[in-house]
């Protein structure tokens, strides 16, 4: 036997035995049930022995009776309003009926206990009784169920009168005809004593009539009550016969009948446990699939007939003189019969058509349909397959008949579906009527095909044939399965290839950030979870985004996937190499644990080290043009307890590191490194609010005129003092801040209070121009418009050619067209523009070429080794020989030594400004100085007050270098 199979058989067996289970009645209905069964224990032992005296066997047989049927009245009445229920009508009825057995029984009693007397033979008592039959037949056609077409109710009539019709004639010819012919009687008196067993008869009738057509509400609860019922009608019939009649008295064994029904029919709605509608809905199959119910509902009206055949039979044997009432119930039993007969085989002919039509639709729909159905006894041999099969799995349906279901399924997936077949049968039908399985099925089709071998597709293929992922509805089936099955490769691929998708980089294919964070977290919190060799690489390429500028994002592109290329052959097989996005790139080393630490760490620097020579070697793209990029590598090593996060931030700090340091080399992350990040963000957070809480003060440096020693101008310069006392230049403050409207803040608030400390100094006769330094960017953002520099020199009062702005930028994105047009309109306001940084940048000589500039100020880099580098000697001289024939005075920044100021005034420089004259003044020590306006020059010749060449503008005549 196959392993489903195996799971099929022992999870029918479990279910067989489990079932009665669930049907099994509580505790309390088995004591509400030994209590019934002890009353009326009880009772018909009292009524056996006589109950000890006349008076309390006449008490017991009225008001014992009486007080039962009460009893049943009660209970069906409280049943009936606690549930509105389809069934609610029928125990109304029952309850009526039940009461009015009680009014008889108290009626009779009365008589006999209280009066006293002998009960006439025609009293209310009779009436009482005879309204007993009706309400429960009606009760009991409320609990039926109901035929759906009109020869069903005709059958129903039919099967109630054959029934009813062979038991009157039975009963006719033993009991009831000398009933009839009495002697003695009156006609009304032969009526009543007729009534009782008609009624009877009818009841009886309706009862095996409808004993087999009961509905699956409370079906227990209509057993019982039917139980009751029969019972009673059996008391009814023996009290008919004459002789128990003659010789009745109240209190007898015959009345413990009565007291039983009675009291099996107040128990009948409580006692037994109620089945809800799915469960009762999930065991009719199994009810109706009893061949032995089956065949005596259908025998019930031929046996019926039988016996009233027997009946006139036995009167013609005996020689007796057939009553005329007999022959004809008998000749309207037989009637009957016929017409039967004739129904059923007319609905027999529909239904077989019917059938035929179905089994044609189905077999069409079976046949046509794409999915693939099986039928799987409880062996697990597969006993039917429909022709879809050839479609799908390539493998005609007879080849498949007969075959196992394990052998078809892959074997990695048969221990999934196992278990799921036998948590399905285990279920509940009517909680869990299917379920469904997903499992890989073996094809007929050879050799590999589309993408069901592909590992992400699911499938492997084998020298059988290939895998198909098949997706199949499973149904019980007479202790088997049926399964309807569909191919679902192509959609499980695509989930596979959305997955991948979902993953990966769609340019380089490698992992992204997503898929490399949850590797990176599975390898913390997996068996590798204490392996501090466990390393994290963040890598950066330095110089791509010159590619990108210089030969497009198409060659971006293609040296982004060679990079990626590069790095996927570089690391181990059980390593991952991710791109981050951009031009960064990641790498998860996995440690082994085999190692010592250092050992590990130094094997890891070496992996970085041999990966930054990798990916710095020239790429060919575009075509075939050689294209170079550095790479700049963070390396983090996992530690105990660390998450994935953090990991991944140490790794992004340390690469920030090695950009930091000079690019093109591997730096390990150190804990000093996240101390300088928080350092570097509270200080960023601490200079939003440092302009607004005045915490900026401007400091000015003196421009001194190399041939005389006085002041020629001021450079104004912002310092940050913050509130711990710290004093911060612009160089440090500044690179702690990327927020572009907080520097453009800061340079309105530098450019509005030099000038207006320039004016206040103007007033009280210190006519010095002061400089101010602002970047190409900010002028051609409009984040200072040309309006508010032109209101702020009126509103102030500045004189013309006072205000001089250092353009710092050597930006290549700048657009020199658009920068001109704006210092050109800065010039018609007087304002004079200076050249900062000249002598770095690749667009200086282009800037000094097309901007309207008067000054050039010489860059820090050439002043400091002037002295100490002849090449920098020569270059400097020919800027400053450019600078002469171009009319450009020239302000040599950083020049902090004597022998600085003597070997630029050599060369013809002449200005300059630093630590050799003064460094940044505030405004006290300015006004000082201004008021001394000298400064001793190292060698300097006595020059008079009026022969200082004064900073001029491009415009005036320019003075030859001296």
């Amino acid at each position: 036997m196959s392993a489903p199979g195996a799971v099929i058989a022992r999870s029918r067996v479990g279910g067989d035995s489990g079932r009665p289970g669930r049907d099994r009645p509580g505790i309390g209905s088995i004591v509400a049930q030994v209590a019934l069964g002890l009353i009326c224990a009880g009772y018909t032992t009292g009524a056996s022995l006589g109950w000890g005296s006349p008076e309390l066997a006449l008490f017991m047989g009225d008001f014992g009776l009486s007080a039962a049927a009460l009893t049943a009245a009660v209970s069906c009445f409280l049943y009936a309003r606690a549930h509105r229920g389809s069934d609610r009508p029928a125990w109304l009825l029952f309850a009526f009926s039940s009461f009015m057995a009680a009014s008889g029984n108290a009626v009779w009693g009365w008589y006999e206990v209280v009066l006293r007397a002998p009960v006439p033979d025609s009293s209310v008592a009779d009436l009482f009784f005879l309204l007993f039959a009706p309400p429960a037949v009606v009760g009991l056609l409320v609990l039926a169920k109901k035929p759906v077409t009109r020869a069903g109710w005709v059958c129903l009539g039919l099967d109630a009168w054959l029934i009813g019709g062979s038991l009157l004639t039975l009963s006719w010819s033993l009991a009831l005809a000398r009933t009839a012919h009495f002697e003695g009687e009156s006609v009304s008196q032969a009526a009543l004593s007729l009534a009782y067993p008609l009624l009877d008869i009818v009841l009886v009738s309706m009862v095996l009539a409808l004993h087999f057509r009961r509905s699956q509400a409370n079906r227990s609860a209509t057993n019982t009550a039917i139980a009751a019922l029969a019972l009673t009608v059996l008391c009814d019939a023996l009290f008919t016969s004459p002789l128990l009649r003659e010789n009745y008295a109240s209190g007898q064994l015959l009345d413990a009948g009565w007291f039983a029904g009675s009291l099996l029919l107040a128990y009948a709605p409580w006692g037994v446990r109620r089945l809800p509608d799915s469960t009762a809905h999930a065991r009719g199959p199994w009810l109706h699939s009893r061949p032995v119910a089956g065949s005596l509902a259908a025998l019930t009206p031929y046996l019926a007939a039988a016996v009233c055949t027997l009946g006139i039979l036995y009167n013609v044997v005996e020689g007796r003189r057939v009553d005329r009432v007999v022959v004809l119930t008998g000749c309207a039993v037989v009637l009957a019969l016929v017409v039967r007969q004739g129904i059923m085989l007319l609905d027999n002919i529909a239904l077989t058509h019917e059938l035929a039509q179905k089994e044609n639709h189905f077999r069409s729909l079976v046949q046509g349909s794409s999915d693939v159905i099986m039928i799987a006894a409880p062996t697990g041999i597969l006993r039917y397959v429909s022709p879809a099969a050839a479609g799908v799995y390539g493998r005609e349906a007879d080849e498949l008949i007969g075959s196992e279901l394990a052998s078809l399924i892959h074997p990695e997936d048969l221990g999934a579906v196992v278990h799921e077949v036998r948590r399905f049968l285990a279920a509940s039908p009517a909680d869990e009527p299917t379920t469904r399985i997903e499992c890989r099925f073996r094809s007929g089709r050879g050799g590999t095909s589309g993408g069901a071998s592909r590992p992400e597709a699911g499938g492997e293929a084998e020298s059988g044939g290939e895998w198909l992922n098949v997706e199949s509805t499973v149904n019980r089936h007479q202790g088997g399965l049926i399964f309807n099955s569909r191919d679902v490769t192509e959609r499980v691929r695509l989930q596979a290839q959305l997955q991948h998708n979902a993953e990966h980089d769609p340019l380089t294919d490698l992992p992204n950030r997503a898929l490399f964070t949850r590797r990176v977290r599975q390898a913390l919190g997996g068996r590798r979870s204490s392996d501090p060799g466990t390393a994290v690489l963040f890598i950066d390429l330095d110089g791509f985004k010159g590619v990108n500028d210089r030969l497009g994002h198409q060659a971006g592109d293609d040296l982004l996937v060679q990079a990626a290329r590069r790095l996927q052959e570089s690391v181990r097989a059980g390593d991952t190499a991710a791109r981050l996005g951009g031009d960064e790139f990641a790498a998860l080393i996995l440690g082994d644990g085999g190692r010592e630490q250092d050992a590990r760490e130094a094997q890891v620097q070496e992996i970085a080290d041999r990966l930054r020579l990798t990916l710095s070697r020239p790429y060919r793209v575009d075509g075939g043009n050689e294209v170079r990029v550095a790479a700049s590598i963070g390396v983090a090593f996992a530690e105990p307890g660390m998450e994935a996060g953090d990991l991944l931030r140490n790794a992004d700090l340390a690469m920030y590191r090695a950009k930091a340091a000079g690019k093109d080399r591997v730096e390990l992350y150190a804990p000093q490194m996240q101390a300088e990040v928080v350092r570097r963000t509270e200080l960023a957070a601490r200079l939003r609010t440092a302009l607004h809480d005045g915490e900026f003060a401007l400091l000015h440096q003196p421009v001194v005129d190399l041939a005389t020693g006085r002041i020629s101008a001021v450079s104004a310069q912002a310092r940050w003092r913050s509130t711990q006392g710290i004093l911060f230049t612009p160089a440090e403050y500044l690179r702690v801040t990327d927020d572009g409207e907080r520097t453009a803040e800061l340079g309105r608030w530098l450019l509005e209070e030099a000038v207006e400390q320039a004016a206040e100094r103007a007033g009280i006769g210190h006519r010095t121009p002061v400089s101010i330094r602002l970047s190409a960017r900010r002028l051609l953002d409009r984040s200072l418009p040309l309006g508010s520099v032109e209101s702020l020199l009126t509103r102030h009062g500045l004189p013309s050619g006072s205000l001089i702005i250092e353009l710092a930028d050597s930006d290549a994105r700048t657009s020199l067209d658009e920068l001109e047009q704006r210092l050109v309109t800065l010039r018609r306001l007087g304002v004079r523009i200076a050249l900062d940084g000249f002598g770095s940048g690749h667009v200086a000589i282009d800037a000094l070429r097309r901007l309207p500039v008067d000054i050039l100020k010489l860059d820090r880099g050439l002043v400091e080794g002037v002295v100490e580098s002849a090449r920098l000697r020569k270059i400097t001289r020919g800027v400053l020989r450019i600078a002469g024939e171009l009319g450009l005075q020239t302000v040599a920044e950083g020049v902090d030594v004597p022998e600085q100021v003597l070997a630029l005034r050599a060369m013809g420089c002449s200005h300059a400004q630093g630590m050799a004259f003064s460094g940044p003044l505030d405004e006290y020590r300015l006004r000082r100085a201004l008021v001394r306006d000298e400064y001793p020059l190292p060698g300097a010749v006595p020059v008079r007050a009026g022969n200082r060449p004064p900073i001029r503008s491009n415009t005036e005549t320019p003075v030859p270098p001296t």
